[in-house]
């Protein structure tokens, strides 16, 4: 894609004594953040979202650079090296994310012809985030996480808060919100116009429902939100593979990324064909630069998996850092006659109160359920590989006991 007029020029960067755990942890969270900002500026077509995902970029550059100079440093015999040389595949897997990110933002900066109905039809298949600066006045201002306890009470989520040029990126209970920082809010479409209102003490406005301008673009929605699905799980899955050094989670990341490699081939024919009866064929461009840019997302979580792949083993700071980021992934064994014995799975998402979701389930003698369409109902000896905040991972272990 072209420059942006907003694009950094690369700067120096010198070595500082740093963590790799830390850099690690710091590196994952970005890249995950950036794949939901991303497609939010896309889908409220804000450029205020879209610059903060380049901002998020250029850090990323920053921070991969930093953990490569650490990690040359670290190696210190053959068997540390080995140990290490996986760990430049997953620094490589979550700088890949963070261009593809920045390359989605684009479609708005650069204002690359999107057909609007796109956005509306996207409304429904993405969750609602929204970008909103704190208020001096706010109710919130001056006060923790814990303190106001905003996902309990409403289920919209802080996921991440610039202060200035800072991003706070793994908000804890203990995180003061202060005026004028931009908080990045998660939630259900019902709660997040009065989580708005009380921070910024100013009206949410919702984006108004668009008409299709392109005959059966629902094909091609369907596509680009299942590409996005199924990119998103390759990540995940990605790292569970080098959490749990689990070969065959591997393998299923390998065949996501095949998955998706045909779904865009099939959309880019899609699009060539409906750019015949477009009044503005330039109005797809969008569209092929979305789906190459989620096809990016799904190669980068293959790259996470390569030192899986090739059988080596991967250093602890990895799994350390997994542990320890902002959104974790855990391994849960479903116990005979546990809460989750015969509770049932749709989309993912388990018939419970815990905000867990399940990305795999391994069933002895019949492997992995792996998608974003998992619909089953668990039983005991079921392996679960889930996604959620620390608090919903102990409670949905509880669960399983």
């Amino acid at each position: 894609m072209g420059r942006f007029e907003g694009d950094r020029t690369p700067e120096t960067v010198e070595y500082e004594p740093a963590s790799v755990k830390d850099l690690l942890v710091e590196m994952k969270d970005t890249a995950e953040l950036l794949i939901d900002l991303s497609y939010s500026a896309v889908l409220h077509q804000s450029t205020d979202i879209a610059r903060e995902v380049l901002e998020l970029e250029h850090k990323m550059d920053v921070l991969q650079m930093r953990a490569r100079m650490s990690l040359m440093l670290a190696a210190r015999n053959p068997n540390e090296a080995e140990q290490l040389a996986p760990v430049l595949g997953v620094i490589a897997g979550a700088d890949k994310i963070s261009d593809a990110a920045g390359d989605i933002a684009k479609v708005v900066l650069e204002e690359i012809g999107l057909p609007d109905a796109m956005r509306g039809a996207l409304s429904e298949a993405v969750e609602l985030l929204v970008r909103g600066t704190i208020a001096e006045g706010s109710p919130y201002a001056g006060r923790t996480l814990q303190d106001i306890d905003l996902e309990s009470e409403t289920g919209v989520r802080i996921i991440a808060i610039r202060r200035a040029d800072e991003w706070i990126l793994n908000p804890g209970p203990t995180t003061t919100l202060c005026p004028d920082d931009v908080a990045i809010f998660r939630g259900p479409e019902a709660s997040i116009p009065d989580v708005h209102e009380t921070a910024t003490e100013e009206a949410y406005v919702a984006d108004e429902p668009i008409e299709p301008d392109v005959s059966d673009l629902e094909r091609a929605v369907d596509s680009i939100v299942l590409m996005k699905n199924l990119s998103e799980l390759a990540v995940d899955l990605a790292y569970g593979s080098v959490l749990f050094d689990a070969e065959e989670l591997a393998e299923e990341v390998s065949n996501l990324e095949v998955e998706v490699d045909a779904l865009q081939s099939r959309f880019e024919a899609w699009t060539l064909r409906a750019a015949r009866e477009a009044d503005d064929p330039v109005a797809l461009r969008g569209l092929i630069h979305l789906g190459v840019a989620t096809e990016v997302i799904s190669d980068a979580a293959v790259e996470i998996t390569e030192g899986v792949l090739r059988d080596l083993d991967v250093h602890p700071v990895v799994e350390l850092a997994v542990k320890e980021s902002d959104e974790i992934i855990t391994r849960t064994t479903v116990d005979p006659d546990s809460d989750l014995d015969g509770t049932a799975i749709h989309e993912g998402v388990p018939e419970t109160s815990v905000s867990t979701s399940v990305l795999a389930v391994r069933r002895p003698g019949e492997g992995w359920l792996v998608g974003p369409d998992i619909d089953t109902v668990l039983q005991a000896g079921d392996v679960l590989i889930t996604k959620g905040t620390r608090t919903s991972a102990a409670e949905f272990a509880d669960r399983a006991a």
